[in-house]
């Protein structure tokens, strides 16, 4: 028995330890979010990431299998904005335990005008809105000052899951926030190579409205913010009838979707296909990363605008 309390004791210690040294788990609902919570918790995070590269987010719907991990997760990281939809069945989940956080609500919505009237208007930099009815945009991530707030949310949160980790976090978060700036002064020199006059952007769904704020563009969107909303006849002869008397040299399509009105448009405008933009979040292979997938938005832009 004298023998057998110490190896207790000893084998309760190694218990103790190795639980208390157990990372945070995380569940994604974000690709983009995805990415910071690896970058900012390193090993002391388990990160489930739900929606995965390619998959539409306006679209969709946590399974029995995402609920469960949710429920095991401690931290549970949203866009916000309005894109999930299902906010409700996921702090059920957590049964009170997990803390769900809405990261895009910490920080400032753009706001666009909601309905029929809003395809086929420019709201770009500086632009007047119509704020009779407003919609908030949801793709807060093609702003990089975002995602530098972003990644300052999730630390936060990591921290309160796991106070031990404070330094860890912060230091990730520090290191990861100066590849994000190293990212912005290459968007700035890229974007420097069209001239404003050229800054005219026409995409599948209402989703660039962060970018063209920060860099100068005006956005012509066949569709709404969510890739739900169709357009209808009007709106499209109305939209062609802008590429032709603004000049727009390219149009760009997305990667969930093709639409067929683009075809329609390019062969009324003359209008080429500029390229494929990634919209919604990460692509797969080199635009598997926040900065792949920004690099192959802008460079795609500004190559087939010059």
């Amino acid at each position: 028995m004298k023998l057998l309390l110490p190896i207790l004791f000893v084998s309760f210690a190694l218990v103790s330890v190795s639980l208390g040294d157990e990372p945070v788990r995380v569940s994604s609902f974000s690709t983009i979010l995805t990415e910071i919570a690896e970058q900012v918790g390193g090993s002391r995070v388990k990160v489930t990431g739900h929606v995965k590269p390619g998959t539409d987010p306006h679209e969709f719907q946590p399974k029995p299998i995402d609920l469960k991990a949710v429920s095991e997760s401690q931290v549970v990281l949203l866009s916000a904005k309005h894109m999930e939809g299902y906010v409700g069945k996921l702090k059920e989940a957590t049964g009170g335990k997990g803390a769900v956080v809405e990261v895009g609500d910490k920080f400032p919505s753009l706001k666009m005008k909601a309905g029929d009237d809003d395809h086929g208007h420019a709201h770009g930099k500086g632009e007047g809105h119509d704020h009779s009815e407003l919609v908030e945009d949801p793709h807060w991530w093609h702003s990089i000052a975002n995602v530098k707030r972003a990644t300052k949310v999730v630390r936060d949160e990591l921290t309160k899951a796991s106070p031990a980790d404070k330094a860890e976090f912060a230091k990730n978060a520090d290191a990861y926030t100066a590849k994000l700036d190293a990212l912005q002064k290459w968007v700035n020199n890229k974007v420097a190579e069209l001239p404003r006059n050229q800054r005219k952007l026409v995409t599948s769904h209402d989703a660039f409205q962060y970018f063209a704020r920060e860099n100068g563009f005006t956005i012509y969107a066949i569709e709404g913010v969510s890739t739900a909303d169709q357009p209808s006849s009007k709106q499209v002869a109305e939209l062609i009838a802008t590429i032709k008397k603004q000049g727009v040299k390219a149009i760009f399509a997305e990667s969930f979707q093709n639409p067929k009105v683009l075809g329609e448009i390019t062969r009324e405008t003359g209008a080429k296909l500029g390229g494929e933009l990634l919209s919604d979040g990460l692509g797969e292979g080199d635009a598997g990363t926040f900065e792949g997938m920004t690099k192959h938005n802008v460079s795609t832009i500004v190559d087939a605008l010059k």
